[in-house]
């Protein structure tokens, strides 16, 4: 049977991030995408204009409607807006069997809030303990531990800090480091994935295009997918590298703003 991948997030109307870039990426890799939807945003490539979160007991129902009967092999998460919502989905997980991939959502790639500072805490005490990897980007580190990370050996102490609540293995994002952090090598985008023992450095090239709408969502649905597969963390980490590089570097202009990486592009090889 074709591996099934559950995301629970945000829906983003512009299609760019949130549900719609979920559901893409898994097209893409040869899974099967189901959704929960969190919260329902108006968004397009200017911003995010508006957002409301659904209730717990609709975000409980969709979740239990989908691995009750139709089972997953992984689950994907993204912006889950509140803590009441933070602490329902973590419960949510921790009674499936099944790898979960935690993207901790905090901002859009416009600046906008997608999480409430008071569910900060229900992140950190009951989210991330239930991942099997956890997904944080630079602010998103910086918002959940408080280390600010400025150059690529900054990675190391970001990666123990998130390790500290308690997921199996952290992928410290570093592609809001400026430049080349100061190393050699030519510019590049540079990631960790640690469990704490056991470091892989992902590096590739850095691509001059701003339409990054949905990086970080098509990243973390790209690492569910390969769990889903039955690859290992490092394994699928490294494959969600790849598909996502060329997803940036095939990004496209999009209405006035940001534009979205291209989820399609090994289809249009």
């Amino acid at each position: 049977m074709i591996p099934r991948v559950l995301t629970v997030a945000g829906s983003d109307s512009g299609g760019g991030a949130g549900i719609q870039a979920d559901l893409k990426t898994m097209l893409a890799l040869g899974v099967h995408g189901m959704s929960v939807i969190t919260a329902v945003t108006a968004q397009n490539s200017l911003g995010v204009q508006g957002a409301w979160e659904l209730p717990v007991e609709a975000v409980r129902a969709q979740y239990r409607s989908v691995v009750d009967d139709i089972g997953v092999q992984a689950v994907k998460t993204g912006m889950l807006a509140s803590a009441e919502l933070v602490e329902a989905v973590a419960e949510l997980i921790s009674g499936t069997d099944a790898p979960a991939v935690v993207d901790p959502v905090g901002v859009s790639k416009h600046g906008d809030p997608l999480l409430a500072a008071s569910a900060l805490d229900s992140v950190r005490t009951k989210l991330l303990p239930v991942a099997t990897v956890a997904t944080p980007n630079l602010d998103e580190v910086a918002q959940l531990t408080g280390v600010r990370v400025g150059s690529e050996d900054d990675l190391r102490r970001a990666a123990a800090a998130v390790l500290e609540y308690g997921p199996r293995w952290a992928l410290i994002k570093g592609g809001h480091l400026a430049g080349d952090a100061g190393r050699a090598g030519g510019n590049q985008a540079v990631d960790l994935l640690t469990d704490g023992s056991e470091e892989l450095w992902l590096r590739a090239p850095r691509h001059d295009n701003r339409h990054t709408h949905g990086t970080g969502c098509t990243l973390a649905s790209a690492v569910a997918s390969g769990l889903a597969k039955g690859l290992s963390v490092p394994e699928a980490v490294t494959a969600a590298k790849e598909y996502v590089t060329g997803a940036i570097a095939a990004g496209f202009a999009l209405g006035a703003g940001i534009g979205p990486v291209d989820h399609g592009w090994r289809l249009r090889g």
